[in-house]
């Protein structure tokens, strides 16, 4: 009886580890396909605005999740209770982090990159998800950054993933804010006056 339990729950833990595997792959191919497909013209104009932020973003990216793996096949800093319930949260984050992104992208259409860049005829989106915050595709990608190192049930696996990212993506954030300022002025400040970057109604 105690080895068909065990037995059980192996299997369980096996599927969720296939889960996540597949999950992480989709999201992986997704995000080469943008930076294939949503790059701007690589004008001289377009290396100012961006100041090599995409360039450091991944490397943070890499270091970060490289990182948060090993932490995660060691077992430094694995959370002993609740580690399927925490798994399974961490998954549903990745998840839900991909749709809200995905639906930020194909919202802003032609107008989304992954570098930071001004198109012509520039117009402001302020409907759907952009109506309350003005970064979503940033926050769904940190939704999934949270969710992989909770994936792992493995505290430092989180920390040593999300929160370097946290700090970059805010330093882009600022950077892309600046362009836009630059470009569309009173009409963004405007824009800026009614909603937040990332969290509705707090930040």
């Amino acid at each position: 009886m105690e080895a068909k339990k065990i037995n059980h729950t192996q299997k369980k833990k096996m599927i969720l580890s296939y889960v996540f595997i597949i999950i992480s792959v989709i999201w992986l191919m997704s995000e080469i396909f943008l930076a294939r497909l949503k790059t701007s013209a690589r004008t001289e104009q377009s290396q100012k605005m961006d100041k090599g932020s995409l360039k450091f973003l991944w490397i943070v990216i890499i270091l970060s999740i490289t990182g948060g793996i090993l932490f995660g096949i060691f077992g430094i800093g694995l959370i002993r209770q609740h580690t399927r319930i925490i798994s399974l949260i961490g998954v549903a984050l990745i998840v839900i982090g991909l749709l809200i992104r995905w639906n930020a992208i194909l919202s802003l259409k032609k107008y989304f990159t992954v570098d930071v860049s001004i198109h012509k005829n520039h117009q402001i989106k302020t409907d759907g998800i952009y109506r309350y915050i003005r970064h979503p595709a940033y926050l769904g990608s940190l939704l999934s950054f949270l969710g992989l190192g909770l994936a792992f049930a493995n505290w430092l696996s989180t920390i040593v993933i999300f929160v370097p990212i946290l700090i970059v993506f805010l330093m882009r954030i600022r950077i892309e804010e600046r362009v836009l300022t630059n470009f569309l002025g009173k009409e963004y400040q405007k824009y800026c006056k009614k909603t937040k970057r990332l969290i509705p109604k707090i930040y």
